[in-house]
């Protein structure tokens, strides 16, 4: 096997643009950016670097092979041709998901199966066994995707997704993705010698990932990824990226940034979560009413993730937030403001037009980024 691979870091919509940043400040190039995802190149030490550095990418995979595929004969012989036997020992328990969108192949379940028979086959070949795969060791993600007949098989080497970054201890009602969180962040120009305040905190993610950017602390330094299972991936690997991410890690930058909330309970929870993410004594945690918000200094960063009002009940109180908050932050002339939310007339009720708009989803809910910037100094 080459120790040169073609790596996909996956990405909700909207945020590609942010992956494919993210790649080049590691060092990576000749970047292929396609919906959802970024395509590069890089050796094995990529796998352990891109998992424990990308913070807006959802999950990092192994292109294993690309081909057209009209039947599900086509699909089995060109699955079968790839050399599995290079990534999967003979006791590998193999773990087949799939998506099909405009394809000959639509049925899903079909195409899985065939997969998984076409590996399985191809190891017994080469493994020279003559019964059923035992499948009892560790277990291996493939994914075939099938795009307008075009057959994508890949390996996945995250796991649990890159957003379970192993600090959220507890949560709120429907938190915001750690993912998302961390690109709301990255969307500003923010620099971490500026004060940073959220008003909606909930599980505290949005200050959480501002302190991890702050002092440049590498998002998967607390969690495990399944790539770290392969035999045939040398520990070094891990032990090189661990130690690249201490070296560069910037414990010392001082941080103002600040998570309020009305509920007490997400409070509490926020500040564990920080807690388990060794940020206790970076972000200050607050009990407030928006409507009671004072910035305290005359230039800085609010960003945040308010309610949305989805549900009728909800919406008069929520328009009168978004109405308080921009009533107050027109006296802060200076501060730049970013609001995430899926209401049409947020502009309307906050008061001010949006210097600029991006569209972005919280999960499965369309929302806009609206970014207000602050007047210069």
């Amino acid at each position: 096997m080459t120790n040169q691979l073609t790596l996909i870091a996956t990405a909700a919509m909207g945020l590609e643009g942010l992956v494919k940043q993210e790649l080049q400040d590691l060092g990576y190039h000749d970047l292929q950016t396609e919906n959802g995802k970024v395509i590069f190149k890089s050796d094995f030490s990529g796998i352990a670097r891109t998992n424990l550095w990308l913070r807006t990418a959802d999950r990092v995979k192994v292109l294993i092979e690309e081909f057209n595929a009209y039947s599900f004969d086509e699909l089995f012989e060109q699955t079968k041709a790839c050399p599995w036997e290079d990534w999967l020992p003979e006791d590998a328990f193999i773990h087949v998901v799939g998506k099909s969108h405009k394809s000959k192949l639509y049925s899903v379940p079909d195409c899985q199966s065939i997969v998984k028979k076409a590996i399985v086959s191809r190891l017994q070949e080469q493994y020279h066994i003559h019964s059923r795969l035992e499948e009892s060791g560790v277990r291996y993600k493939v994914e075939v995707a099938i795009l307008k007949d075009r057959v994508t098989l890949s390996l996945d080497t995250t796991g649990a997704g890159l957003h379970k970054r192993g600090y959220r201890i507890d949560q709120v009602e429907a938190p915001l993705k750690e993912t998302l969180a961390a690109a709301l962040v990255k969307l500003t120009n923010w620099t971490p010698d500026k004060t940073l305040v959220d008003p909606f905190t909930g599980s505290g993610t949005i200050p959480i990932e501002a302190a991890l950017i702050g002092q440049n602390i590498a998002p998967g330094f607390n969690r495990d990824f399944s790539a770290q299972e392969w035999d045939f991936l040398p520990q070094s690997i891990w032990d090189e990226a661990l130690e690249e991410a201490e070296d560069i890690a910037n414990y010392d930058q001082p941080l103002s940034i600040t998570g309020s909330d009305i509920d007490h309970n997400a409070i509490e929870i926020a500040t564990n979560n920080a807690l388990e993410a060794g940020l206790a004594d970076l972000i200050e945690w607050k009990q407030m009413n928006v409507k009671d918000l004072r910035p305290k200094s005359d230039v800085g960063y609010l960003i945040g993730n308010p309610p949305y009002g989805e549900r009728l009940n909800d919406r008069d109180e929520v328009e009168s937030l978004y109405s308080s908050l921009g009533g107050i932050m027109k006296d802060f002339p200076k501060w730049n403001v970013y609001i995430l939310t899926a209401h049409e007339k947020f502009e309307k009720h906050y008061g001010i037009q949006a210097s600029k708009k991006r569209k972005l989803f919280n999960g499965f809910i369309k929302a806009d980024y609206y970014q207000f910037f602050g007047k210069k100094s």
